[in-house]
């Protein structure tokens, strides 16, 4: 039996299995889902937190590879890898290009961030060098074969005076690219340097412009991806996207309800949640696939729990509990992040993390789990 955990609530006696999934099991088939996938920090590299960050490249590439395994797409350089938060657009083109010839080698499907992180803080750019900034990422996702996800763009926050820019600005790359993009929409609480994305602070209003872009090309978008935590919003926009064009959801909060739908339709998925989550969400999924909605939910709704949790505000540091669940299950052998970002969230609540993965059955190796735990309590003075 494994050895009760001194957590700081409070002891914890750990699972002493993991939870029971089918292996070997395909892609699911009724839904398209996508998990952002984190990046693996080098943790012997010299560097200071505002350096470039240093990769531990077989160890992140490996961390695809079970995604894959599982049947899941991987949604590459996107917020969850720190896009912004320690990841700079050259870690990031790198990362695309090792992730798409990896994607190649083993079949698996791939969609990766295309943004304008390479233009430097400060004054505002032009709307022009915005594009360009686009231009340059989306060139090098088709140059590698992956679909592009054009993410929010702080740039663009900044450089554009209202509505009419945005629909400018994306017009023009909608027509420069070779096929259908995925739109993100990332709300501020994921960053708050988006705050009055599409122009405005009014949500309406923004609604209605970001629908705009999408019915003015319906041909060139694939699909939307929605990051608002407002799964009222997210039906609302749903139900009004032209015909062909898919709503991937990036509610963190609210996923069971959104990708199980209702009588007027479904979301597909692309979440940092499924990180942590991948092997039971692809598990789950297949099960919706069968048509047993009761199964889905009776898989999926324990762990909004855990999401929740690891999305409390500030939201944006949610990529620290990812980070050590991974290294608690096993995917990698340290909890270091780049731009040192295993600070950014505190000792409770990652031994609540811990405790809440646990109890669902997440970790492989519950007794390897518990011992990294303990160590890490033990390292910041907690363990009793």
């Amino acid at each position: 039996m494994t050895a009760v955990v001194p957590l700081p609530r409070g002891p914890y006696t750990p699972r002493a299995t993991p939870l029971d999934l089918p292996q070997g099991a395909g892609a699911p088939s009724s839904r398209t889902v996508f998990s952002a996938a984190h990046v693996v920090a080098d943790p012997y590299a010299d560097i200071a937190p505002d350096d470039p960050a240093a990769v531990d490249w077989e160890s992140t590439l490996a961390f695809r590879r079970h995604l894959w395994a599982h049947g899941l797409g991987v949604a590459e350089a996107m917020d969850t890898a720190q896009r912004g938060m320690g990841l700079d657009w050259a870690g990031a083109a790198e990362l695309i290009r090792r992730s798409a010839a990896e994607a190649k080698a083993v079949g698996g499907r791939i969609a990766c961030g295309v943004g304008t992180d390479q233009l430097p803080e400060g004054p505002a750019p032009t709307l022009a060098e915005v594009t360009a900034a686009y231009e340059e990422q989306l060139a090098l996702a088709e140059e590698h074969g992956v679909q592009p996800i054009l993410m929010a763009s702080r740039a663009l926050v900044r450089a554009a005076r209202g509505p009419e820019d945005y629909l400018a600005t994306y017009a023009h790359l909608l027509r420069q690219a070779s096929e259908p993009v995925i739109l993100h929409w990332l709300g501020p609480m994921f960053d708050p340097a988006l705050e009055g994305y599409w122009g405005s602070t009014d949500l309406d209003e923004a609604t209605d412009t970001f629908l705009k872009v999408i019915a003015e090309h319906p041909d060139k978008v694939d699909g939307i991806k929605i990051s608002l935590l407002d799964a009222a919003r997210e039906i609302d926009v749903r139900r009004r996207l032209p015909g062909g064009v898919r709503c991937y959801t990036g509610d963190d909060f609210n996923y069971p309800e959104l990708i199980a739908g209702d009588e007027r339709g479904f979301s597909h998925a692309l979440l940092g949640i499924f990180d942590p989550l991948g092997p039971l969400a692809a598990h789950a999924v297949r099960v919706l696939d069968t048509g047993d909605v009761a199964g889905f939910r009776a898989l999926l709704d324990p762990t909004v729990e855990l999401s929740r949790h690891l999305f409390q505000r500030p939201t944006r540091f949610y990529k620290t509990g990812v980070v050590f669940l991974a290294w608690l299950a096993g995917h990698q052998d340290h909890f270091t992040m780049v731009g040192g970002l295993q600070s950014a969230r505190s000792l409770p609540h990652l031994a609540t993390a811990y405790e809440l993965a646990d109890g669902l059955g997440l970790f492989p190796d519950p007794d390897l789990a518990a011992h990294r735990m303990r160590a890490l309590l033990a390292v910041h003075g907690g363990a009793r």
